[in-house]
């Protein structure tokens, strides 16, 4: 799949008959600035450690010459478990890529990985659409996926950064994620967010917590509507026999002010 995958954003390379594994020392190799993964499961990386302590690095970890020295292309969760271990070198292969392909080969390679965060995902959807100038449609067809599903991953990075810390660091599911993104106010996400988090709300119950928010909301919106024709129609009552008193010939004075909560008007009415 991988292969193919490759083939599909044009990645294929020519692989020389002088390619081979070297022990590349680990004090020399730096990870890529386009790793699309930004949380590392520790308990993930133990589990690696242990299998490379029984079988070894049966995968060689993938590298470009950058400054003098290796970048990551695929296998840094290798790298970080060797590097944990304390082994001094690593397999590698070395290969020619520019900055286009390797950070397409990093998003695809972790595109195959089931651990992904759906902000993760989405992000590594939005690079590949970027780099290779697609729609989300193609994309959904190189990768095997329904555009639906692209769609619903990207709409995710719509939301505000906690609640996407929230997805990175699993506090709240992708749905939960997709049900906060109904709300059109970012204060009422915010505020469902920390209710899901402290009072442990699986979806349905997050789902029915916003239909909630959004009737009160509504309602709340139908009685402002009305309060202001109500008060518009007391302002122009006075207004109007304030007009009709003065044209019987008294210099009456008014002076109108709008503030927050309430209208105040000050007539003043001549003894004489």
């Amino acid at each position: 799949m991988k292969e193919s995958f490759s083939r599909l954003f044009g990645l294929t390379e020519q692989r020389s008959g002088q390619e081979e594994v070297r022990q590349i020392p680990i004090r020399d190799i730096d990870t890529s600035p386009f790793q699309p993964r930004t949380i590392f499961d520790d308990e993930r990386i133990e589990e690696l450690c242990q299998t490379i302590k029984t079988h070894g690095v049966i995968q060689p970890i993938v590298v470009r010459v950058r400054n003098n020295r290796y970048e990551i292309i695929a296998g840094e969760r290798r790298w970080r478990a060797v590097t944990k271990l304390g082994y001094e070198t690593i397999p590698a292969i070395v290969r020619e890529f520019n900055d286009s392909q390797t950070a397409s080969i990093a998003l695809i390679e972790n595109l195959q990985r089931e651990n992904l965060t759906a902000i993760e995902e989405a992000i590594a959807y939005q690079k590949l659409i970027e780099l290779h100038q697609l729609t989300q449609e193609s994309l959904a067809q190189r990768l095997g996926k329904s555009q639906s599903t692209i769609a619903n991953k990207l709409r995710l990075l719509a939301l505000p950064e906690s609640i996407k810390l929230a997805l990175m660091e699993r506090k709240i599911t992708e749905r939960h994620a997709r049900a906060l993104l109904s709300l059109d106010s970012e204060e009422l996400q915010l505020k469902v967010l920390e209710e899901i988090i402290t009072k442990d709300l699986n979806v349905k119950q997050t789902e029915v917590r916003i239909a909630f928010l959004k009737e009160s909301a509504k309602a709340k919106k139908a009685k402002r509507i009305s309060f202001t024709k109500d008060v518009r129609l007391a302002l122009n009552t006075i207004r109007q026999s304030i007009e009709m008193v003065s044209g019987s010939g008294l210099q009456i004075k008014t002076n109108e002010k709008d503030h927050e909560d309430h209208y105040e008007i000050v007539i003043q009415i001549p003894k004489r």
